[in-house]
């Protein structure tokens, strides 16, 4: 009786018709574990055998039987070896292995154990196996010479690698909102620990040869380096890919507005986020000022401030996915500058001073008056004083009403203006202005008059002689007293002053003084002093005629 531990397969029959042999036992058996089992064995031989020489049956297990370590590691010397019994002393076997021709530089060596009444002899294979060698088969043949028994073993390598490739897809790019997959394969013995890191954090994990990270709704801060973890207890390897987030410039981040005095040095800075990196461009009141910098910052330097640094500066971010822009305003403060517009020209009243005058703060506008002592900030009821500001622009004006001395067809005047904010002060001497229409006024004036006053001094000396005539009464020349003011305005425009006098032949007249006074128009005065009978002041001349002294002031 036989006591079984497994489920053992029984194949063990031999068939040698030419000697007469023959063996017979079960295909198979089944039996329960540690229950008792009976294998019956039958057999023939030839009748030239005499049993008194001896016939023996003789049991074997598992034939042939290769003994392979419990764990086969990649790179690490490896032998397998192949037992097979060798009972029958005319039957000696020979073990041959197979499937040797893929393996790196195998090695045989053969050995032969005897102990008590049994016998083994075994052939062990000797080599270093690599992870190609995983899953492939060896097998080990046991056959006797000149029989047809031939017995074998084949085995499966299970070589144990750590991971040698881990593959992902390579870096892309992708646009803000859309989604996105990342594969990873690790190939390893066995099966690793698969993980996907972004940075420090470990964002999915699983046992396998495969693990696929989806990302959905990607934004900006998800951009950046995906490693691909692979560990069997083996050894680990690692692969990484950079995912690429592409999106618009975000808002600019610039510095505050500033107001700043005049000689400042400043630094304008302006950073900004896009992907691909913004091209950056600074402008002043919607020109172009310093250079486009391609990058996520942009300093824009400023040396020495002068007013005309005053504006909006604008920093404007632009990629091929969109522009952004923000915007900050420098203040320059200044002390008053002087304008060319200041000075004092011939009104119809007297004399009219404007002075002008930019600033940051607004400058104000006092005038003086160095003969009188009397400074004039204010309307009195000797001047009329005006004041306003436009933007840093100040203007101030006053009339003088009191003519004065004339000096040179003109008033004398002596005004000063004072112009000043919180960084300085100015005074100027305002000169009285002789412009060029002023006197073309006087000379049109001039002649029109002497016209007009010749023409009735003629009359008035026609009258007289004839009336000498009829009566016979010598009488003595006429003498106008306080004769009428003529005036003649000419408009500012030189264009028009030019049709007045006659350039083009097309003289136009005069129109109203009230029209004149709304319009502020220069002007000029001749004033005819009557005919007085005193020598050298009236006469006649070598032609005959009367004539009489005008003057004009």
């Amino acid at each position: 009786m036989w006591c079984l531990e497994l489920l053992l397969p029984l194949l063990l029959i031999i068939n040698d018709a030419s000697c007469q042999w023959n063996v017979w036992v079960p295909r198979d058996i089944s039996a329960m574990t540690n229950s008792c089992v009976v294998i019956p064995c039958t057999f023939m031989y030839p009748s030239a055998v005499r049993p008194y020489r001896g016939i023996h049956g003789i049991w074997y297990f598992d034939q042939p039987n290769i003994d392979v370590p419990e764990e086969i590691v990649s790179d690490e010397d490896l032998e397998l070896t192949c037992y097979a019994p060798d009972n029958c002393p005319d039957m000696t076997p020979e073990i041959q292995w197979m499937y040797t021709d893929y393996l790196p530089d195998p090695e045989f060596s053969s050995d032969y154990l005897e102990e008590s009444n049994t016998a083994v002899l075994s052939s062990t294979l000797t080599f270093t196996p690599r992870p190609m060698h995983n899953g492939q088969l060896l097998g080990c043949r046991v056959y006797y010479p000149n029989t047809t028994l031939v017995y074998e073993r084949v085995i499966s390598l299970d070589v144990k690698y750590a991971p040698r490739s881990v593959w992902v897809n390579v870096s892309s790019e992708v646009m803000e909102g859309s989604s996105v997959v990342l594969h990873c394969e690790v190939d390893s013995n066995p099966p690793p620990r698969i993980s996907w890191m972004f940075g420090d954090q470990e964002l999915l994990w699983d046992t396998a040869s495969n693990v696929t990270l989806s990302l959905d709704d990607v934004t900006p801060v998800q951009e950046g380096v995906y490693t691909c973890i692979g560990d069997n207890g083996y050894g680990l390897m690692n692969t990484s890919l950079y995912l690429a987030v592409k999106y618009p410039p975000r808002e600019p981040v610039v510095n505050d507005s500033v107001t700043v005095q005049e000689g400042t040095s400043l630094a304008l800075h302006c950073s900004t986020q896009g992907s691909p990196a913004p091209t950056l461009t600074w402008l002043k009141d919607g020109e172009l000022v310093g250079t486009i910098t391609a990058d996520e910052l942009s300093v824009l330097e400023i040396l020495e401030i002068t007013p005309q640094g005053d504006g909006q500066y604008r920093c404007l971010a632009e990629n091929e996915h969109g522009r952004a822009s923000s915007s900050l305003n420098i203040t320059v403060e200044y002390a008053p500058v002087l304008l060319e517009e200041s000075k004092c020209t011939v009104v119809r009243e007297g004399v009219q001073c404007v002075c002008m005058a930019t600033g940051n703060p607004e400058p104000t506008i006092e005038f003086y008056l160095p003969d009188l002592n009397v400074t004039i900030n204010e309307t009195d009821g000797r001047f009329n004083f005006y004041t306003h500001t436009d933007g840093h622009t100040s203007t101030g004006m006053i009339k003088l009403r009191e003519k004065g001395e004339r000096v040179d067809n003109g008033p004398a005047v002596n005004v000063h203006c004072s112009i000043y904010n919180m960084y300085g002060r100015e005074s100027v001497h305002l000169e009285l202005q002789q412009e060029k229409k002023y006197m073309m006024a006087v000379i049109v004036g001039t002649i029109g008059g002497v016209a007009v006053i010749a023409f009735i001094i003629a009359a008035v000396r026609y009258v007289g002689h004839n009336n000498k005539k009829e009566n016979g009464n010598p009488r003595q020349d006429v003498v106008l007293e306080n004769p009428a003011l003529y005036y003649s305005a000419v408009k500012k425009d030189k264009q028009n002053l030019r049709k007045k006098v006659g350039e083009d032949g097309d003289y136009q007249p005069v129109g109203s003084m009230a029209g004149l006074e709304r319009q502020e128009l220069n002007y000029a005065a001749l004033e005819f002093i009557g005919t007085r009978s005193r020598e050298g002041a009236s006469g006649r001349g070598d032609d005959g005629s009367n004539y009489t002294e005008i003057k004009a002031k």
